[in-house]
């Protein structure tokens, strides 16, 4: 690659985000100088890579060809001034995002997080007065903090029963009344309770799996005809738990746990699916978090929280706020490449289990004679142990 020494003033250069024109803001772009001739054309696919000889990087010698120092501009979020620089490309600027579940707890959490990073959003909620009266607190809330924003959120509330297909397709037909259309989704609607697995009341059982498994299903897909219809591109967000990847202890769920390995694998084919037609589908999966509900339950039971905190890694539990980054990182063309995936929120709670599963497995149901047996408790197994740092 032929390259070309830096000159005096581009070593003195600030390299900050520069603003972006309104009609490159909608998709990921990154403006360098590949020759001397300047272009106001966006460089194809693949430009950057390092991996192609024929590229030639030119320095300008003059410092006004640089990439600009001030921050992003007014028009790559609401809060103007207010706003550090950032990539442009997590703006939510011009979407409109649906949350269900999104008038308590992490629903709402991520709801104001759409808000915020320039997303106009529709509150989804089995309790509507509640969820009237969070759109009227976030929009209140934003004009306070940001006093000199030009635009304020449009923010409503609708009523919707998830695991009920009627109840569905009327919440959406109602929300693109108000906002014209539907850029992405976070189905955040869930609930769980703990029963032995003996004795698990049939149709409570059915109702977790309604709201869990059916009402991302069918909201899921709802919002993809529409998107289909539009000929428009997507995202979708899909909360699922770190229970749907381990059994959790000591509390009995198992309905629960099966629900969100269902949405976390529901996420995934949908991925694929829906892929050609530029929908992306990603799930996070939350660890233990410290919302009102699970604080009052922690409370009651200082073991329990003693428990759960002795087997994360970073040694407490999370915060629903910590689930604003993810979220918005996923629903922005900042994540345009990540389909499919499954990002745990839970400070490192699953690597710690996923390894301990593994020796754990050594010896369980082998048909070996017990030779993984003597792996597992003998010496070779505690050499298996010493192998991956335990």
């Amino acid at each position: 690659m032929a390259t070309r020494a830096l000159s005096r003033a581009a070593l003195r250069a600030s390299f900050l985000p520069r603003t972006l024109p309104a009609t490159q803001r909608a998709s990921f772009h990154l403006t360098t100088t590949l020759s001397s001739k300047s272009s106001t054309s966006a460089p194809p696919p693949g430009a950057f890579a390092r991996t192609d000889d024929s590229i030639t990087v030119e320095y300008p010698e003059d410092s006004s060809q640089l990439p600009s120092s001030s921050p992003v501009d007014s028009g790559i979020g609401r809060a103007g001034q207010n706003v550090f620089p950032t990539l442009a490309t997590f703006s939510l600027q011009g979407k409109v995002g649906v949350v269900t579940g999104g008038a308590r707890g992490l629903g709402l959490v991520m709801g104001q997080g759409i808000v915020v990073s320039g997303g106009d959003l529709a509150i989804v909620d089995l309790n509507k007065e509640e969820a009237e009266k969070q759109a009227q607190n976030i929009v209140e809330t934003f004009k306070k903090d940001y006093p000199s924003a030009k635009k304020i959120p449009k923010v409503t509330a609708h009523y919707c029963d998830v695991s009920d297909p009627t109840s569905v397709d009327t919440c959406l037909t109602e929300i693109i009344s108000h906002h014209g259309k539907i850029d992405n989704l976070v189905t955040s609607a869930g609930f769980t309770e703990n029963f032995e697995a003996t004795a698990y009341p049939v149709d409570r059982m059915r109702k977790l799996w309604g709201v869990n498994v059916d009402g991302t299903y069918l909201f899921a897909t709802a919002v993809a005809r529409h998107l289909m219809d539009r000929q428009s591109p997507g995202s979708m967000v899909f909360i699922g738990s770190m229970s749907g990847s381990i059994v959790n202890i000591p509390q009995p769920q198992t309905p629960y746990n099966a629900s969100k390995a269902a949405v976390r694998h529901l996420a995934a084919s949908f991925a694929v699916e829906w892929a050609k037609a530029g929908i992306r589908v990603n799930c996070i999966s939350p660890g233990y978090m410290l919302t009102a509900l699970t604080k009052k339950i922690l409370d009651e039971n200082p073991d329990l929280k003693e428990k759960w905190t002795s087997l994360i890694p970073q040694g407490q539990m999370g915060n629903p706020e910590d689930l604003m980054g993810p979220v918005t990182f996923l629903l922005s063309d900042a994540s345009r490449y990540v389909t499919g995936a499954d990002l745990r929120v839970d400070g490192g709670i699953l690597v710690r289990r996923d390894r301990e599963r593994w020796v754990e497995s050594w010896g369980v149901g082998s048909w070996d004679g017990g030779l993984c047996l003597g792996l597992r408790y003998g010496k070779s197994g505690e050499k298996v142990k010493r192998m991956i740092g335990q």
